[in-house]
C-alpha cells in the first residue's frame, strides 16, 4: 500500500497522458496520488516538455507538501532523470520503463519518426528561436538534453525496468549504472506501461522510497 505521496508518469515517445490512465488508476487504488506529466503528446521540443514536466512536479509538490516520485516509459523516463537533475530537491525517486539510458538504439522505424518529428520542430511557427538542426536528438545541446545525458541525480534513489524481448528499444541500453537497482521483467515495450510484473515491482519499490 501507498502513502498518500505523489507519483508523475511520464508518456513516451509520441504517447501522451491518456494511454497511461490505467496505470494512474491502479497508482490511486494503491494508496498514492497520482499525476498526469501534462506535457501533451510527446513529440514536441525536449527542453519545452522538461519545462512543462517540471512544472507539473513542481505543482505536485506544492500540493502534497512532500517530494514526488516520477515514473517515465521509454523517452518518458529521460524526461524524469533531467527534471530531477534540476530539482533534485522536489524528486523523491525516478524509475525508468524501457527507457534507453546509455545510447538512442531503437528500432529503425522509431528512428525514421524522431526524423520527422525533428523535421516537424524546425518548421513549427512556435519552435524555440534557439532550435537547430540537431533538435530532438542526442546532440541536442539544450540543458534538458544535456541532463539527460549526464545526469547529476544526487542520491535520488533510481529504479530501472526492463525486457529482453522490448522489440522498440535494445534492453542492454536501458541498463542504468545510476540505479539502485535493474529488473528484468517478460514483456514488450509497449506493454510496459500495463505490466502486472512492472506493478509489483513498483509498488515494492515506492514504498521503500516514500
Amino acid at each position: 500500500r501507498g502513502d498518500g505521496s505523489a507519483v508523475i508518469t511520464i508518456p513516451g515517445f509520441m504517447g501522451s497522458d491518456l494511454y497511461q490512465s490505467e496505470f494512474r488508476f491502479w497508482l490511486r487504488r494503491i494508496g498514492y496520488r497520482p499525476y498526469a506529466s501534462r506535457i501533451g503528446r510527446n513529440i514536441n521540443c525536449l527542453q519545452r516538455s522538461g519545462e512543462m514536466l517540471l512544472e507539473t512536479i513542481e505543482k505536485a509538490h506544492q500540493e502534497t507538501g512532500r517530494r514526488v516520485h516520477v515514473i517515465g516509459h521509454s523517452l518518458g523516463g529521460l524526461l524524469g532523470r533531467s527534471a530531477c537533475s534540476l530539482r533534485p530537491d522536489l524528486i523523491a525517486s525516478v524509475t525508468t520503463l524501457g527507457s534507453p539510458i546509455r545510447a538512442i538504439n531503437a528500432h529503425p522505424a522509431v528512428i525514421d519518426m524522431s526524423d520527422l518529428v525533428r523535421d516537424t520542430i524546425q518548421l513549427r511557427p512556435t519552435t524555440r528561436k534557439d532550435a537547430h538542426a540537431d533538435c530532438f536528438s542526442g546532440k541536442c545541446t539544450c540543458p534538458i538534453v544535456q541532463m539527460a545525458r549526464e545526469p547529476n541525480l544526487q542520491d535520488v534513489p533510481v529504479f530501472a525496468i526492463h525486457t529482453k524481448t522490448d522489440g522498440v528499444v535494445h534492453w542492454e541500453v536501458c541498463i542504468d549504472d545510476e540505479a539502485i537497482e535493474n529488473v528484468e521483467v517478460q514483456g514488450t515495450h509497449c506493454g510496459l506501461a500495463f505490466n502486472p510484473q512492472v506493478f509489483k515491482h513498483l509498488a515494492r519499490f515506492l514504498r521503500k522510497t516514500s
